[in-house]
């Protein structure tokens, strides 16, 4: 096994699983500050918009979204922002 971790096609499989672990818990931190996000500024009907944005995996969108929900007055507002821009 030590032979096998050294070799270059181990390593970069390695480094492969690791960067798709620290991608998948950087989505889960944003999938989980917007929806705390929602659930704050709009209470159950802002928390009802996260099946739509679970399905977004872009982080530079679930960013968007993230800062959209600052700038948004109503929930409609964001499920307009959301339809123009994200689905």
């Amino acid at each position: 096994m030590a032979l096998l971790e050294q070799s270059p096609w181990y390593q970069e499989i390695f480094s492969k699983g690791e960067e798709l672990g620290e991608l998948r818990g950087r989505k889960e931190e944003l999938y989980s500050g917007i929806e705390l996000a929602l659930e704050i500024k709009f209470g159950n009907q802002g928390s009802e918009l996260m099946p739509i944005i679970s399905q977004i995996t872009d982080l530079q969108k679930l960013k968007a979204i993230q800062q959209a929900i600052k700038t948004v007055n109503t929930v409609n507002e964001l499920q307009q922002v959301l339809s123009n821009n994200f689905t």
